[in-house]
């Protein structure tokens, strides 16, 4: 069982789900670019019940590993250990300047075309939204698309529509390139598991444009951590928590279990 948190700021709140004791300390999770807290809902239960944790930790998926990762860097004092999947805690930068700024530029003119738009969200029927879902996302099964949409979409009288803000898909975001992600490594003080699928979004055929950069990122975090670090390579795709958790829960639960521990979700 699990309960829903809000948490007041600015623009309005920003939504999560808390599961396990109240009086655990938390590890914080953070969901990939697009997704929402329910990527988590069968991978979780799978986790140990009884973790107590001395100090923060934190659990991210793609973008989420990324933006962990960079909570690390910044508060290293704060946090234990860190789980990334499918992610290497960096948001890499493209080789070419002329290429970065093009993109940088791309996203501030979608942004700025966007909020001038402020066009009404479609509304669809579930069996078309869930559709439209898995054809973004191949790496997603119907299920997983399914329990997604439980939390990414709200129904309507017309339909379901999606709870995204279309701001959110400039993908402005902060970049990297290997000489500062090795400098960013040297300030982790946690340990470190990284799980990355056989089909995700980190390996040399999905991403051959940046085949170079992951390897590189790769043997930096295993010089700069050494025996801090544990890298499993696993079956499965880029959201291979929420299709097969069962793959990664005991790769998870052993790190987690490292100490004798209790935590909250």
């Amino acid at each position: 069982m699990f309960s829903e948190l809000k948490f007041p700021v600015p623009w309005g709140h920003v939504a999560a789900k808390a599961w396990g004791p109240s009086e655990g300390h938390p590890v914080l999770c953070l969901h990939g670019w697009l997704d929402n807290a329910n990527t988590f809902d069968k991978l979780i239960p799978l986790l140990p019940r009884a973790l107590q944790w001395r100090r923060f930790t934190l659990m991210g998926h793609s973008m989420g590993g990324a933006v962990a990762g960079m909570f690390c860097f910044l508060y290293p004092e704060m946090v234990d250990k860190l789980i990334l999947l499918e992610s290497l805690g960096f948001l890499l930068a493209p080789e070419d300047t002329e290429a970065w700024l093009k993109s940088k530029r791309r996203v501030i003119d979608r942004l700025l075309s966007l909020e001038a738009k402020q066009q009404t969200p479609k509304a669809r029927s579930p069996e078309a939204a869930l559709q439209r879902l898995l054809e973004a996302n191949s790496h997603l099964t119907a299920e997983g698309g399914a329990i997604l949409l439980q939390r990414g979409a709200t129904e309507t009288p017309a339909g379901l529509v999606y709870n995204r803000d279309m701001r959110a898909r400039t993908q402005s975001r902060e970049f990297f390139t290997v000489e500062q992600c090795v400098k960013l490594l040297q300030k982790i003080q946690d340990r470190v598991l990284i799980i990355i699928s056989q089909d995700g979004l980190l390996v040399p055929h999905n991403l051959p444009s940046r085949n170079h950069f992951v390897k590189a990122l790769q043997e930096a975090f295993e010089s700069n951590l050494k025996e801090h670090i544990q890298l499993a390579e696993v079956p499965g795709s880029h959201f291979v928590h929420l299709n097969e958790p069962e793959v990664v829960s005991g790769i998870i639960s052993n790190f987690l279990t490292a100490q004798n521990t209790r935590a909250r979700l």
